[in-house]
């Protein structure tokens, strides 16, 4: 974790959004989907239906039409307006800053309501365990589960509490930059000498 640290100081959230709301939409379009790709989406959708309001009242085949490019789209689009109508109706527009209230969501599950609480709202609910999180726990040795919530308990039980959110940007940025899937630059990763490289 130090050593990740320093190497990633600047490490966060790399889907763009101005509000919660709107990293709420982004996580649930970042499905199966880049981050760089939902980014491109998300300025235009945004830039069309800023807030809960005016996305619940959009046209769902505008919208399908603007997220076509994340994969799933229909389920996508109705994910997003049947989301954003609920939290019209229940919750006055605003985002829930509980994960039980936000997993009632359409689209919602664990990773997504952590990723807002903990980057949205600055709530540490839990680790969000994607990919390359459950990828990377497993090949430095942290945990041989692959379920992303048995993975989720274990990191809970290994990483203190004030770095949950953290250790995700953290083995997210190592996951994009250094420790890819097929071909990780071992050679000039500055966790050479630590990893045991499980998986490899």
């Amino acid at each position: 974790m130090a050593r990740l640290k320093k190497g990633y100081p600047d490490a966060h959230c790399e889907l763009d959004s101005n509000s919660p709301f709107q990293l709420l939409i982004a996580t649930i379009l970042s499905a199966q989907c880049t981050d760089v790709r939902v980014n491109l989406v998300t300025k235009v959708l945004f830039a069309r239906f800023p807030d809960a309001r005016s996305m619940s009242q959009a046209s769902l085949a505008e919208l399908e039409e603007i997220v076509h490019s994340t994969g799933f789209y229909k389920n996508k689009a109705k994910n997003i307006q049947d989301c954003a109508q609920k939290l019209v109706d229940f919750e006055v527009g605003q985002v829930p800053a509980t994960i039980e209230a936000l997993i009632q969501l359409p689209g919602v599950g664990r990773k997504t309501a952590n990723v807002v609480l903990g980057n949205a709202l600055g709530i540490t609910s839990g680790i969000v365990v994607d990919t390359h999180v459950g990828r990377l726990a497993r090949r430095f040795g942290w945990t041989d589960e692959v379920d992303p919530l048995k993975v989720e308990s274990a990191l809970q039980r290994q990483i203190k509490h004030e770095d949950w959110v953290l250790v995700s940007h953290l083995l997210i940025w190592h996951g994009r930059r250094v420790c890819a899937a097929r071909n990780p630059k071992c050679d000039s990763c500055f966790l050479f000498d630590r990893c045991p490289r499980l998986g490899l």
